[in-house]
């Protein structure tokens, strides 16, 4: 028999991550890859990438309804994008670990 998991993660301070992030994705010097000429069909994009550790607890609930809460601390990286007249935009996060 097939057993499902239901797996959630919550971080210990989702502000700071939230900030930081925010900071990523507002970052002000661009380095004009963006503007580039490219060949039809293709987009030139501005990316900025951040590492740092966030802690939290993952739970995982079975189906016979056993839940497990662990705790965990990891690297995520988080990476931005920006075309040449958009904000930038988070399209990227995962854990290092």
């Amino acid at each position: 028999m097939k057993q499902h998991l239901h797996i959630s993660a919550f971080f210990d301070e989702p502000e700071f991550v939230q900030n930081l992030v925010e900071r990523l994705a507002y970052r002000r010097n661009e380095l004009g890859y963006g503007n580039q000429a490219m060949p039809k069909g293709l987009k030139a994009i501005e990316t900025s990438s951040t590492e740092t550790y966030v802690s939290g607890t993952m739970a995982i609930e079975t189906n016979d309804g056993e839940h497990i809460n662990m705790p965990f601390i990891t690297s995520f990286l988080f990476t931005c994008i920006k075309g040449k007249s958009e904000p930038y935009q988070l399209i990227w996060s995962s854990s290092l670990s």
